[in-house]
């Protein structure tokens, strides 16, 4: 079993206990967090989304590399081929919900509550409160595409007691902004984040308090070769995705759902909750490792449906 789990902390508590972030980092982040707040108030969030998309045609005109490496993603997730058109459409609509989406990140705290529960569109959401019903836990099965770092947040702003599982190398920004998260909202301070590289003892007590514990699975890389994995096939490649979590959710009679994230214009933002992948009954546990086989590979045949509807979406470049 993958040893994933332990150590958990309030979201409040990442930056000091884990990584302290030096006076030029925070000076600089400062910085562009008052220039954004500045711009969004003198020309609104449809101004500073505006920026964004503006922002982000630069970088598409200038960072070659960076269009070669999302240009070689494509052609894996479209096999048969697209249109160059077609292929420039996407690229570039890429680099403009990158820049959006972290303009967004950047200032979502100093947004009125109001206006960001406006932004939030909820779809399927039915399947998380009836598997909340049951009352052993729901695990909700990320991936690395779009902005699944924010799904949380706006789960915890719903309503929803939530648990998430991460990597504990973060990046300067992911600790400084969820910082100011934690002053500012009580319901982020309130989500228990849990380490990837501790014991599961944690991720047993998320589930018998009936919290939705949601982390992601199609990892670029294995970072330890304890960590439990299973193959899957995805746009053609054979992969190995990690089953860390997904086993305690088995073990602990918890409903597995499959979960998504996508920006909109403006800052809107849509929740995807698809129908349950597992629901606790009927199934023999000697029979563990094939229900495991089988959910990975409808995960994974989950997020190759979502990226080719969503190609804009892509994280991993």
């Amino acid at each position: 079993m993958r040893r994933e789990g332990g150590a958990a902390i309030s979201a409040g508590d990442n930056g000091p206990t884990e990584r302290r972030l030096g006076w030029y980092v925070r000076f600089k982040f400062g910085l562009v967090r008052w220039f954004l707040w500045w711009w969004a108030s003198a020309f609104s969030l449809k101004g500073l989304y505006l920026f964004g998309r503006f922002f982000g045609t630069l970088e598409y005109a200038i960072n070659f590399k960076r269009r070669a490496r999302y240009r070689t993603e494509l052609q894996r997730i479209y096999p048969e081929g697209i249109s160059r058109t077609r292929e420039k459409r996407i690229t570039l609509s890429y680099f403009r919900r990158t820049r959006c989406d972290k303009l967004f990140y950047l200032i979502f705290d100093r947004l009125p509550r109001e206006k960001i529960m406006r932004r939030i569109r909820f779809h399927g959401r039915q399947h998380l409160d009836e598997a909340l019903k049951r009352g052993r836990g729901v695990y909700v099965m990320l991936s690395h595409n779009g902005s699944h770092h924010v799904a949380g947040l706006l789960m915890a702003l719903l309503g929803y007691r939530c648990a998430g599982v991460r990597d504990r190398n973060e990046g300067a920004i992911r600790l400084y902004v969820q910082e100011k998260y934690a002053k500012t909202f009580p319901e982020f301070a309130a989500i228990r984040l849990l380490y990837a590289d501790s014991f599961p003892r944690d991720i047993y007590r998320c589930f018998r308090e009936n919290r939705v514990v949601g982390s992601a699975l199609d990892v670029s890389r294995v970072r330890g070769l304890s960590l439990k994995t299973c193959p899957v096939e995805i746009f053609r490649e054979q992969r190995e995705f990690l089953t860390g979590t997904l086993q305690v959710a088995l073990r602990c009679g918890a409903t597995v759902l499959q979960g998504f994230v996508v920006s909109r214009p403006s800052f809107y933002v849509r929740l995807i909750a698809h129908p349950p992948l597992y629901v606790p009954g009927g199934d023999d546990p000697r029979q563990s490792d094939n229900v495991i086989s089988r959910l990975m590979q409808e995960y994974a045949a989950g997020i190759e449906a979502h990226v080719r509807e969503h190609p804009d979406h892509l994280s991993r470049i």
